[in-house]
């Protein structure tokens, strides 16, 4: 074969392997669906499928009581639906790279069947870490379906979950909104309730301020998700949009340090990080504060004590002024994001939030790194 009959053979086994195990993904989230059927039999159906839940529990343990079950249940059908899947590409492919995609499912499976049901995404874990993976399934991002077994149903390739938008857990988690009385912080609330979030405030100068936290520290032990958007754009904007955004992430990591997941933040940016202060006075201290940040908030996107989700959106409209957008629709833009695990989320009209990723991922600012050095 020359080197494109390589590229081909490649590509298409790639294809076969994805659709394949997005297939079983599907009757994966169906027979989580069936679980409230009016149909008996796709009751049933479901109830075997719960088997593995109870082989790894919401405590992340495995019950080796269930292994023969879950074996029966879950593991076979897995590999019975993939192979299936495999088969029908015959139709359409040449059999080499069907074959080999099939060799392949069928030592997975026989590794698995050794392990009586273990594998690299079925292990007790102590802690689920904050690195996730979001083209292909990692252990963390498994053991998240474990804990909440309503999302996170892809298994290998995460196909599934990036185009329904099951990659957050939202409903009856504890979610705690800081600049709830802004444009943003409001209209988050309202959507995070809308979707059964359980939501508590917290307000800039009452519950915390620079150097004082004692007041949020109880809301913050409560919390399973920090969503920052408070911030300022003339006042004190060093402690509105660095100062405070540091401290509460910090504080709210070492106290989530324990916890079985890490804990999880979702902050507010701006597009300011890109372009500067593009010689305003006006925005010079705004510009300086915000990249300050998001130097900052690099280490967090890559620590696996946290989820960190840093959110750029370009301006909407508030009490700073019009926007290019309603707060509603930022809001509504950067959950359509975060629901399929982006965590860098661009919520833009004009791309610059999407230009200023490369920035903010793969960037070392030296006039960034010397802003956080002098806090």
């Amino acid at each position: 074969m020359d080197f494109w009959d390589v590229v081909a053979f490649i590509l298409e086994a790639l294809l076969v392997f994805v659709v394949a195990t997005t297939l079983f993904d599907t009757l994966h989230w169906l027979l989580h669906r069936w679980e409230k059927s009016k149909i008996p039999l796709l009751r049933t159906f479901s109830s075997w499928h719960w088997v593995h839940h109870k082989f790894l529990g919401l405590d992340m343990q495995i019950n080796p009581a269930y292994a023969r079950q879950n074996i029966w249940f879950h593991v076979l059908p897995e590999y019975l639906t993939s192979m299936i899947a495999i088969a029908l590409f015959l139709i359409a492919i040449p059999w080499q790279p069907v074959a080999v995609v099939a060799v392949i499912r069928t030592v997975m499976f026989v590794m698995t069947l050794r392990e009586e049901g273990l594998d690299y995404n079925h292990m007790s874990m102590d802690r689920v870490g904050g690195k996730q993976g979001l083209l292909w399934v990692n252990n963390n991002y498994h053991a998240m379906h474990h804990v909440y077994p309503h999302n996170f149903f892809s298994s290998f390739a995460n196909t599934f979950d990036l185009l329904v938008g099951t990659t957050c857990q939202i409903e009856s988690r504890r979610f705690l909104v800081t600049g709830a009385s802004g444009a943003f912080g409001a209209a988050m609330v309202k959507a995070l309730e809308k979707r059964g979030a359980i939501v508590e405030v917290a307000k800039s100068g009452v519950d915390f301020s620079a150097g004082n936290y004692a007041g949020i520290d109880e809301k913050l032990a409560r919390a399973d998700v920090l969503v920052l958007s408070h911030g300022a754009k003339t006042d004190d904007c060093w402690n509105a949009n660095y100062v405070t955004f540091r401290d509460l992430i910090e504080r709210f990591t070492l106290m989530g340090k324990d916890r079985l997941m890490a804990p999880e933040v979702w902050a507010l940016g701006s597009e300011v990080e890109f372009h500067g202060d593009m010689g305003l006075e006006e925005l010079k201290d705004y510009s300086s504060s915000k990249r300050a940040f998001a130097a900052r908030a690099r280490r967090y996107y890559r620590s696996d004590d946290l989820i960190y989700r840093h959110i750029v959106p370009s301006s909407f409209t508030s009490a700073m002024g019009k926007g290019a957008m309603s707060a509603e629709t930022a809001v509504n833009i950067a959950l359509f994001f975060i629901t399929r695990g982006v965590k860098y989320v661009p919520v833009t009209l004009t791309g610059l939030a999407v230009l200023n990723f490369f920035r903010f991922r793969y960037a070392n600012n030296a006039s960034d790194e010397t802003l956080v050095a002098a806090e």
